[in-house]
Parts: C-alpha cells; sequence; structure tokens
C-alpha cells in the first residue's frame, strides 16, 4: 500500500505522463528542426525518452508507481495490486496527462497547440511490432519487479531506447501515448484513424506478456517442497 494519498498518486501519474509525452513529442521536434537525417533524428528522440523515463521512474515510482501507461496498470488491475477505482483514476490522468504534454511541447515549440497528425501509422507490420514492443515493455517490468526492484527506472529506460530501433513501430507501447501523439503533426505523430489499431495490438501484447510471466514466475511449488529439507525423525521414547 502506497504511503502516499490518492490524490497525490493520481497528480503523479498526470505529472509524469505529461513530462514523459512532452520529451517524446518535443525531443521528436528539436530533432527534426536540426537534422534532415532520419536516422539521426530518431537516435535524438529514442535517447531523450529513454532517459526521462529513467529520471520519471525514479521520482514518480515510490509515489504512484510511476504507471504512465494505461497497459501498465491494467496489467497491475489484473494482478490485484490496485483497486478498480484507483485504476480508473489513473487511467483518467494518464490520458489527459498524455494530451497536456503534446500541448506543452507545442507551446514550448512555439507550435499551434491544437494539431492532428497526418503521419501514416497502420497495416500489420505495425501492429504486431506494437504487440511485440508492449510485451517486451511488460515483460521488462514484471521481470525486473520479481528480481531486481531497484534496477526498474534503468531497466524500462534503456528497454525503449532500444525498442524505438527494433520495432518497426518505433515502440509506442502505451495506448496513451499512442493518443497523445496523435494530435501532433509533428516528427513523433501518429494518424488519429491509426490509434484504434495501436492501442488494440498494445492491450494484445500486454496481456500476452501478463499471462506467460504470470506463469513463467510463479514459484515452482512442488520443487520447493522437495529442497526443504526433511523433518528430523522423533527419537522419543515412550
Amino acid at each position: 500500500m502506497s504511503a502516499f494519498s490518492p490524490a497525490r498518486r493520481v497528480a503523479a501519474e498526470f505529472l509524469g505522463t505529461a513530462l514523459l509525452v512532452a520529451a517524446v513529442v518535443g525531443s521528436g521536434i528539436m530533432a527534426d528542426r536540426l537534422t534532415a537525417d532520419g536516422a539521426i533524428a530518431l537516435l535524438g528522440n529514442a535517447l531523450a525518452t529513454g532517459a526521462i523515463v529513467v529520471c520519471l521512474i525514479t521520482v514518480f515510482g515510490p509515489i504512484s508507481g510511476a504507471h504512465f501507461n494505461p497497459a501498465v496498470t491494467l496489467v497491475v488491475l489484473g494482478r490485484g495490486s490496485i483497486s478498480a477505482r484507483m485504476a480508473g483514476a489513473y487511467l483518467g490522468a494518464q490520458v489527459v496527462g498524455g494530451v497536456a504534454g503534446t500541448l506543452l511541447a507545442h507551446a514550448m515549440f512555439e507550435l499551434s497547440l491544437v494539431q492532428l497528425s497526418t503521419t501514416i501509422r497502420t497495416g500489420g507490420a505495425q501492429w504486431l511490432a506494437e504487440a511485440v514492443a508492449t510485451f517486451g515493455l511488460l515483460a521488462v517490468i514484471l521481470g525486473g519487479i520479481r528480481f531486481n526492484p531497484v534496477a526498474i527506472p534503468w531497466l524500462v529506460g534503456l528497454y525503449i531506447t532500444a525498442a524505438y530501433w527494433w520495432t518497426a513501430s518505433t515502440s509506442f507501447a502505451n495506448p496513451a501515448v499512442a493518443l497523445a501523439r496523435s494530435l501532433t503533426d509533428t516528427f513523433s505523430g501518429i494518424r488519429p484513424a491509426d490509434v484504434p489499431g495501436f492501442v488494440l495490438a498494445e492491450l494484445a501484447g500486454a496481456t500476452a506478456a501478463a499471462t506467460l510471466f504470470g506463469w513463467l514466475l510463479a514459484p515452482d511449488r512442488s520443487g520447493l517442497r522437495q529442497a526443504l529439507p526433511a523433518p528430523a525423525a522423533d527419537t522419543s521414547t515412550a
């Protein structure tokens, strides 16, 4: 149970998601302005995103768990680690925070606040990439929680940085971020019509990870019993 009040936990989810999206969109704008080389622009975008993830999880993790992602919150809900009411509040904060982050990035770069992306991101390969990206993200989180919780900020930050490059979709892996990025017609945008396909793929990947790693990380009870020492023989006399 968090030592922080529900209001503070929800505020942390809002702020964390807003800053995350502002970093994703803002670094994309900056990279696009500084270079015409798409690879360098993507590298700048990926490094900035991975770095901010480490910072945000470190700061907000002790308050709210630093989900910043509806897929993560739904998996946590399924594990019984958060109430349905709090999960609903987290989801709302993440969506609103993501939109706020996009608007903040636009304001910092003197762009029109309200935009709709025209960047097409659709098709089976893109959906598969999003499912795989989200599966991997949840695998890293669940495995990290199980074996090395203090490393979670770095594990997630490094995973996101890498997944920008090895997934065809550049690893959105987050329904709130996908929605927020549909509201920017800049480097990191996604056409609004393409968001539902991404969200469904992300939820499918999260569900697969929760199912597989729920089994994979569960203690082996039979093995545990075999490893326990046998009870000492009763040598007392009547």
